[in-house]
C-alpha cells in the first residue's frame, strides 16, 4: 500500500434510502435507482453510522496455554442515523411499522399507530455516500429496526427520530454489499 491522499474519504454529501424488502437494487454505484427507493429526508451531519461487530468462539486444548482454533458464530451489522425530517415513512421505519390513517375533520388530521409486538416489519436500505468524483452505495437488502426509539422533544433543538437498521441475514445473496466508483478499489494481481 502507498501512501495517498486521494483514498481519504470525506463524506461530502449522504442520502439514505428504504423501499420494501425485494425491491430492485442497483447495479452500480450511480444509476437511478427503483421509484419504490424513498429517500429518508435531512438527517443530522454526524449522525450516519456503520458498524459490523463479528462474534467468535474459542477451542481450547489442554496441550496449549491459548486458543487452539477460534471460528465465526455471527455477525450483528448497524446503520443508524438521527431523522430530522418527520413523516409517515420514517414514522414507520424507526418504529418498523405501524399505520398510519387520515381522520376526519374538521380539520382534517392522522393517526399513527405503532405495529403490535411481533408485528414489525423488514425494509431494504441503501447508504448513499459521495466524495467529489467518488461514489459508495452500501446496499443492505434485508434489515429491521431492532431497538427502540428515544425521542427528545427540547425546546432548543429540533426533534430528531432514531433510525436504526441490524441487518438481516440470508441463505440466498449476500447480506449487505458496497458499490464504489473509487478507482482504490481496483482489483491487482
Amino acid at each position: 500500500m502507498a501512501v495517498d491522499a486521494t483514498r481519504i474519504v470525506v463524506p461530502q454529501l449522504a442520502r439514505v434510502y428504504l423501499a420494501p424488502v425485494g425491491t430492485t437494487a442497483p447495479a452500480d454505484p450511480t444509476s437511478t435507482l427503483d421509484p419504490d427507493w424513498k429517500e429518508v429526508g435531512y438527517f443530522t451531519p454526524d449522525s450516519l453510522q456503520w458498524s459490523t461487530d463479528p462474534s467468535f468462539e474459542e477451542v481450547r486444548s489442554h496441550q496449549s496455554n491459548f486458543p487452539t482454533r477460534r471460528f465465526q458464530t455471527e455477525e450483528t451489522v448497524q446503520v443508524q442515523v438521527d431523522l430530522q425530517e418527520w413523516s409517515a415513512g420514517n414514522f414507520k421505519a424507526v418504529f418498523g411499522g405501524g399505520t398510519v390513517t387520515s381522520v376526519a375533520g374538521p380539520p382534517a388530521h392522522y393517526r399513527f399507530a405503532p405495529p403490535p409486538v411481533g408485528g414489525r416489519t423488514q425494509t431494504a436500505c441503501i447508504v448513499e455516500v459521495i466524495d467529489g468524483s467518488k461514489t459508495y452505495r452500501l446496499v443492505i437488502p434485508k434489515a429491521e429496526q431492532a431497538e427502540g426509539a428515544e425521542v427528545s422533544l427540547n425546546k432548543t433543538s429540533e426533534s430528531t427520530l432514531p433510525l436504526r437498521l441490524t441487518v438481516l441475514g440470508s441463505d440466498v445473496g449476500d447480506s449487505w454489499y458496497l458499490l464504489t466508483t473509487d478507482p482504490a478499489f481496483a482489483v491487482t494481481p
